[in-house]
């Protein structure tokens, strides 16, 4: 398992550089192409949007994975020894069980019903599917990383889930 996240992690990791280069790169023309030749470019904003739906899903799971997701601390930081270590199987319990269930089958739903419905972006004449095929990746993202989480070979990896208050 420790072979695998450490793999994702690479993955994922150059993923989101590359799409926040994008992200830069389109909304900097989209400025240069307003501002300087007083003509806008009709695709920046469009791909901006989806490169931020993007950027937000793997971001969060890049994050959940990093410790440094958003959490309330207070109940975590007042427990310690077995109380500590059941609130976070309950807390990782709970982020898969909500992960498998709307990232997952909620996000694959979907993505097929767009896929069914044909529906493309109105500037870049995309698949709105490919747009939201990121949901439920980054569901099972945030599985895997739970899981790991979960494991004695993610124990010490992840003990700043407890520690930190994630």
């Amino acid at each position: 398992m420790h072979r695998i996240t450490r793999a994702l992690d690479n993955v994922l990791n150059n993923i989101l550089i590359t799409l926040m280069i994008a992200l830069v790169a389109a909304v900097s023309w989209q400025v240069i192409s307003r501002y300087v030749f007083a003509s806008p470019s009709s695709w920046t904003e469009e791909a901006a949007r989806f490169l931020m739906i993007w950027v937000g899903l793997l971001g969060a799971a890049y994050a959940f994975r990093t410790g440094v997701h958003l959490g309330f601390d207070l109940l975590p930081q007042k427990l310690s020894g077995q109380s500590a270590k059941t609130l976070k199987l309950l807390t990782l319990v709970a982020v898969i069980l909500f992960s498998l269930t709307v990232l997952i089958i909620g996000g694959s739903n979907l993505v097929v019903l767009t896929w069914e419905l044909k529906q493309h972006s109105a500037v870049l004449g995309l698949p709105i599917a490919w747009v939201y095929a990121v949901i439920p990746a980054a569901g099972t993202l945030i599985c895997v990383y739970a899981i790991a989480a979960a494991t004695d070979e993610g124990k010490a990896e992840l003990d700043h889930f407890t520690d930190s208050g994630a």
